[in-house]
């Protein structure tokens, strides 16, 4: 919502690194393993696709990142990079109760087909698994499993908060929202009512 009401790309780091071990492409047999297991990518293959990507012409205008940064050394480097080309950032911080974010994670289902995004619980198909426009077979993430869901929030704890303190301590403008129990569309003006004042 928010990149289509800027007109901006939306940049995500999780997409990406999908999207190579799909095709083969700059991920390793295994890098793709410790994805699955939960597991940060190193912060130099990461740090190269982002800047990689931020260099295409469509995100001039700006970009949202979205899983990145994840690491102060990642925070760093995207710091220096957008301080070298004069880009200021706003981060928007997404805060959600664990409980609430291992609930929405194992319910979410896609269909391979159309890539249409589902939650069994909070915006189930009209038929159990299959998808509304197509029929298909949905299909659930492999990290998407409450063990890979904890690993990645004790990651975050350890690694990920300190890039909040660090944005906050260095001049970065650090937007909090609760977006723990509200759908998306009152997240999303919560966000713009932020990003007004």
């Amino acid at each position: 919502m928010l990149t289509e009401c800027l007109g901006i790309p939306h940049v995500s780091t999780g997409e990406m690194l999908r999207e190579g071990v799909r095709t083969g492409v700059g991920i390793t047999p295994k890098t793709a393993a410790k994805m699955q297991a939960g597991i940060l990518v190193k912060d130099a293959v990461v740090e190269a696709m982002v800047q990689e990507r931020l260099s295409r012409p469509d995100a001039v205008k700006g970009f949202v990142l979205d899983g990145y940064p994840r690491t102060l050394v990642q925070a760093e480097h995207l710091t220096e990079w957008l301080k070298g080309r004069g880009v200021g950032e706003v981060v928007i911080h997404l805060a959600v109760d664990y409980n609430v974010i291992i609930a929405r994670l194992t319910g979410r289902r896609e269909c391979p087909r159309c890539g249409t995004p589902y939650n069994v619980v909070l915006r189930p198909p009209k038929v159990d698994e299959l998808c509304d426009l197509d029929g298909t077979k949905l299909v659930r993430r492999e990290d998407d499993r409450e063990d890979v869901i904890r690993a990645r929030l004790e990651a975050y704890e350890r690694l990920t908060q300190p890039v909040l303190d660090y944005l906050r301590n260095n001049g970065g403008r650090v937007i909090d929202v609760d977006a723990s129990y509200d759908p998306p569309e009152v997240v999303f003006q919560k966000i713009g009512r932020a990003l007004e004042n």
